[in-house]
């Protein structure tokens, strides 16, 4: 019997020699940027969904993982679109974000679409506390229940494919990863989009602020959207995501000389 969740599958979608590479976030699956890939191929776009490692199988998988593993699946995502297309895009929500905006300092991207980005852990007081103290306690306390849902869209928080509940011994290895990707951000110089929504109760806005200013990019620009939670490729301000992304590909290919 497969270990994966029904609807947590990677997906690749054909559809032309651009190529988008999309990665989830903490917890989640490929299921929470496909629309958005759908979206991408509908424009012309060949797009690659990857399954970060330990994710969308069993929480216990991602226990054991650690953010090395999480960046190598990005990296595999990339050399096989490279195999079919010359002109990448990386475009990342939450965790995915942050992996794909690390991913250009190593591989070549026409730019990065970075969503509901953090740059450290969330503000949530439980978190800050016990941060030290998570990797031992994962186990005796495997994991943490999430809080209640803050969706704009039920119906879309009612499809969503994630754990229902944060490994503890994971947390750290999201801390490890953030302060490698807050070092970083000074050498990351390809495009970038960051969007966000003004109403994440999740990750606050001075994330993004903070990402932007120290960005090395020459070219860098945040747009806000209204209307969503953090999980903004599914909730109901997700058309305005999906327009915002699509547009920067296509703004960036028009000022490429390089093959579209």
């Amino acid at each position: 019997m497969s270990r994966l969740m029904p609807g947590a599958e990677p997906f690749y979608l054909p559809s032309g020699p651009v190529g988008c590479l999309l990665t989830h976030g903490f917890t989640a699956s490929p299921q929470e940027v496909r629309e958005l890939g759908e979206h991408l191929a509908d424009q012309g776009h060949s797009v690659l969904g990857v399954r970060l490692a330990g994710h969308g199988t069993r929480l216990e998988d991602m226990a054991r993982s650690r953010w090395q593993d999480w960046m190598a699946s990005v990296e595999d995502g990339y050399h096989w679109l490279r195999g079919t297309c010359e002109t990448i895009f990386a475009m990342g929500l939450s965790t995915g974000g942050v992996l794909s905006l690390l991913l250009s300092r190593t591989q070549e991207l026409a730019g990065v679409v970075s969503m509901a980005t953090p740059i450290e852990l969330p503000p949530l007081p439980a978190v800050r506390l016990l941060a030290p103290f998570l990797r031992p306690l994962g186990l005796l306390f495997p994991s943490y229940p999430k809080g209640p849902p803050d969706w704009y869209e039920p119906q879309a928080g009612a499809a969503r494919v994630a754990y229902d509940a944060y490994p503890l011994r994971a947390v750290p290895e999201f801390a490890l990863l953030a302060r490698r990707f807050e070092r970083a951000l000074p050498e990351i110089h390809v495009p970038v989009l960051l969007i966000h929504s003004r109403q994440d109760g999740f990750i606050p806005p001075s994330h993004p602020e903070r990402i932007l200013a120290h960005l090395g990019s020459s070219e860098k620009q945040l747009a806000w959207v209204d209307g969503s939670n953090h999980i903004i490729t599914c909730d109901a301000a997700r058309q305005q995501v999906f327009a915002l992304a699509s547009a920067f590909v296509q703004r960036q290919l028009k000022n490429s000389p390089g093959p579209q």
